[in-house]
């Protein structure tokens, strides 16, 4: 579980660890700026909405530095994003793995279908014999 302690020019972060540990980080207020909000899946140059981080980090307790990179026109770009943003970010990604979770179970199960039929078509061919399932 972490807390937050919020002191003024600084802020104490607790964690603890799984074993047991407590730890507190502490985080200087610096002046990171959050961009203003805006839809990080969106490329910044070609409006493709394919845009996935490469990496991320808490850049004080109220906004993330992210990495994102676009697949289709290779732009690459870092920012300081409020919690807002990366929380709608986090959203979309999660659509999206789910969308193509669902779109691998209805390939395998299709694939799978299309393997039992020519399974079939050759057992009904007598193709398969029980010497083909002999272990050496």
């Amino acid at each position: 579980m972490d807390a937050y302690e919020d002191r003024g020019s600084h802020h104490v972060k607790r964690v603890v660890l799984p074993s047991g540990k407590t730890i507190e980080v502490v985080y200087f207020k610096d002046g990171v700026d959050a961009e203003p909000d805006q839809d990080l899946h969106a490329c910044v140059t070609c409006e493709s909405k394919l845009v996935f981080p490469t990496f991320w980090e808490e850049a004080d307790h109220e906004s993330w530095r992210v990495a994102l990179r676009c697949p289709e026109c290779e732009t690459e770009r870092e920012g300081v994003f409020n919690q807002a943003t990366v929380d709608a970010f986090d959203e979309h990604l999660e659509a999206g793995t789910d969308a193509l979770t669902a779109d691998l179970r209805r390939l395998c199960r299709a694939n799978m279908a299309e393997e039992l039929e020519r399974f079939a078509a050759a057992l009904e061919a007598g193709a398969i014999l029980p010497e083909d399932f002999r272990v050496s």
